[in-house]
């Protein structure tokens, strides 16, 4: 006699809108996010872009994270980050994206911090990459949550590597062997996803996911 086999119907993901339209920050929150808590999908925002005119990262991940919850009705995600350069007092900071003026041109950005730095000797060129997330839940303005994660590092003195975007072609992490460090521009994106400063935001973030 056959053996009864169970129907069993896979359970759909949870959709939640994560509040950029970068897509590199989507693909590498989809990664990140597959990893720890597969049972939530990771859609792009496709709304209206909201001012962004905080002066902190919280104060900007909030906005863009309530605009896409209020926009699209569900769960949101939104991550403001930047790179923060001691000697500079902790600039580039939230206005990493627009170093180079408003166009948020990438390649004027770095070019334009290398340079500034120029003349600044490896020990004094220490950084940190700083990426804040919001959560933020339509209809429910108690749930709002901001965490954190912080990825120390230097600054190198030329761009090295074809990966990653933004500053990661200029940024050294910390703890890598002395006679073979790369910047994170040579870094896989494996290696990225799981060191990053948006990664360790994210380990903060996922006991506060459990509400979803």
């Amino acid at each position: 006699m056959a053996e009864a086999v169970a129907d069993v119907t896979a359970q759909p993901l949870r959709q939640i809108v994560l509040a950029t339209h970068n897509r590199h920050k989507v693909e590498e929150f989809q990664a990140i996010v597959a990893e720890t808590r597969p049972d939530l999908q990771v859609v792009a925002y496709a709304g209206p872009e909201p001012v962004e005119d905080g002066v902190t990262f919280a104060a900007n991940a909030l906005i863009k994270a309530r605009a896409a919850a209020e926009h699209t009705g569900l769960p949101a995600l939104a991550d403001d980050s930047g790179i923060c350069v001691d000697v500079l007092g902790g600039a580039p900071g939230v206005f990493s994206a627009y170093w180079a003026g408003h166009a948020k041109d990438a390649t004027a950005n770095l070019e334009l911090l290398l340079d500034q730095l120029s003349d600044i000797a490896d020990p004094h060129r220490t950084a940190q990459f700083v990426s804040t997330i919001a959560l933020v839940v339509p209809g429910d303005a108690s749930s709002e949550q901001v965490v954190e994660g912080r990825w120390p590092g230097r600054l190198a003195t030329a761009a090295a590597g074809e990966g990653g975007f933004g500053y990661d072609p200029v940024f050294i992490p910390d703890g890598q062997p002395a006679d073979s460090e790369r910047t994170v521009g040579e870094w896989s994106s494996l290696e990225k996803n799981r060191s990053s400063h948006r990664a360790r935001a994210f380990a903060e973030l996922a006991p506060l996911l459990e509400q979803l």
